[in-house]
C-alpha cells in the first residue's frame, strides 16, 4: 500500500513539475510575443508620425495655446540677445534716416551682394537715375549682415547698421531656400518687428529691387500691411495674389505689430519654410481677421519684377530681380533694366509700347 502510494505520489510530483515547466515556457512565450507586438507598434507609430512631425504638432499646440485674447504674447526670450543689445544704435540710425512721419526705407546686405559691381552698386545707382528717387536715398537704412558688408556700405552710404548674428555666417551667397537662406529671412522678420515696435513705419526693399520712380504715391492710404506680388490677379485685397516679400510697406500700429509677432512665431510650425511661404500659409488664419489688420497687394503695373514685369514704363516704380536663381544672372539682367531706363529717361517722352531687355539670362536654366 505504502509502495503504491509512494509511486503514485512520485508520478503526481513529476506531472506537476512538468506542468510547471510547461506553464513557465508558455508565460515566457506570451511575454516575448507581447514585447514583439509592442516594439512593432512603436515602429509603426514612428513611421506614421515621424519625430519632426511630432515636434511640429507640439509647436502648433503651444502656438494655439498662446492665442489667448486679444493677441498672442511674444515672450522676451524670442527676441535674440543681439537684437536687444543693439536697440540704442538701431534707434539712432532710424531716427537719422526717417522722414517727418517716421518712415524709413530698409534693405539688407551681405558680403556677396556688397562686392563692387554687384547688387548693392546697382541698387544705389537705380536711386540716382530714377525719377524722383534721388532724395529718397537719405531715408535708406542698409542693414548689414556681416562685417565686410558693413565696411563696404560705410564707404558708399551714410546710414549703415551692422546686425550681429552669433550662430550663422551670412556673408556668402545664400542659395534660395537653403537652411542659411531661411535663417537669414527670419532674422530679417525679427528686425522688422523690432522696427515697428520702436514706432517707425517702413518700406522694406530687397537690394535687388531697382527704384526707377518714387513708389510712395502708389501706397494705399487704408493698408496697414502692403506687399508686392509675383503674380497680381487684379484685386488689391485678394489673398489669392502670389505675394512677394521683396517689397513691403508697413505702418507701425498695434495691428501690424501683433501681425508680425504672429508671423514670426509661426516659423515654429513650419521650421523648414522661409518667411514668404509661411505668410502664404497663415494669411487666411482666423486670427489675422481678429487682429483687424488691413492687407493690400501692389499692382504689378507699378511694383513689379521679372515674374510679371510691368508693360508700361510710364507707370512703373520698381523692378525686382525675382524669379531668378543665381547672382551672376541677376546682375546681368538688372544691368539691362537700368540700361533700358537710361534710354527711356534720355528720350524724355512717353513710350507707348514698353519692351524690356530683361529677364534674359534669368530665363536660362
Amino acid at each position: 500500500m505504502s509502495s503504491s502510494f509512494s509511486s503514485s505520489s512520485s508520478s503526481r510530483k513529476k506531472f506537476l513539475d512538468s506542468g510547471l515547466v510547461i506553464g513557465q515556457k508558455e508565460v515566457t512565450r506570451i511575454l516575448i510575443l507581447f514585447l514583439v507586438l509592442t516594439a512593432s507598434g512603436l515602429v509603426l507609430y514612428k513611421t506614421a508620425y515621424p519625430l519632426q512631425r511630432l515636434d511640429v504638432v507640439n509647436n502648433l499646440t503651444s502656438l494655439l495655446a498662446s492665442r489667448s485674447p486679444p493677441f498672442p504674447n511674444l515672450k522676451s526670450s524670442e527676441i535674440s540677445a543681439e537684437m536687444k543689445k543693439s536697440d540704442i544704435t538701431l534707434r539712432k540710425i532710424l531716427e537719422n534716416a526717417s522722414t517727418k512721419n517716421n518712415t524709413v526705407i530698409i534693405t539688407t546686405l551681405n558680403q556677396a551682394w556688397a562686392e563692387p559691381k554687384s547688387i548693392f552698386d546697382l541698387f544705389l545707382e537705380s536711386f540716382r537715375i530714377g525719377q524722383g528717387t534721388q532724395q529718397l536715398l537719405k531715408h535708406v537704412v542698409v542693414v548689414c549682415l556681416d562685417p565686410k558688408a558693413f565696411q563696404r556700405c560705410s564707404q558708399l552710404h551714410s546710414n549703415c547698421y551692422y546686425l550681429e548674428t552669433s550662430d550663422t555666417d551670412f556673408s556668402g551667397d545664400k542659395a534660395y531656400n537653403t537652411p542659411d537662406y531661411v535663417r537669414m529671412m527670419w532674422r530679417r522678420i525679427e528686425l522688422l518687428m523690432q522696427v515697428l515696435e520702436m514706432g517707425f513705419n517702413f518700406v522694406f526693399t530687397d537690394a535687388d529691387v531697382m527704384w526707377l520712380r518714387d513708389p510712395f504715391p502708389r501706397l494705399y492710404p487704408d493698408g496697414d500691411f502692403q506687399m508686392a506680388c509675383d503674380k497680381f490677379f487684379g484685386n488689391a485685397s485678394g489673398l489669392d495674389n502670389l505675394a512677394n516679400g521683396g517689397f513691403v510697406y508697413v505702418k507701425s500700429n498695434n495691428r501690424s505689430i501683433e501681425f508680425y509677432k504672429f508671423w514670426y512665431k509661426s516659423r515654429l510650425i513650419y521650421p523648414w519654410l522661409h518667411d514668404q511661404d509661411v505668410f502664404n500659409k497663415i494669411k487666411n488664419e482666423p486670427f489675422i481677421s481678429e487682429i483687424g489688420i488691413q492687407i493690400r497687394f501692389f499692382d504689378t503695373v507699378y511694383i513689379c519684377g521679372f515674374c510679371q514685369p510691368s508693360k508700361d514704363m510710364n507707370l512703373i516704380c520698381t523692378m525686382h530681380g525675382n524669379c531668378c536663381l543665381g547672382t551672376e544672372k541677376k546682375i546681368h539682367d538688372l544691368n539691362l533694366i537700368l540700361d533700358d531706363w537710361r534710354k527711356y529717361m534720355f528720350l524724355s517722352k512717353h513710350v507707348e509700347n514698353t519692351t524690356w531687355s530683361a529677364p534674359k539670362r534669368c530665363l536660362e536654366k
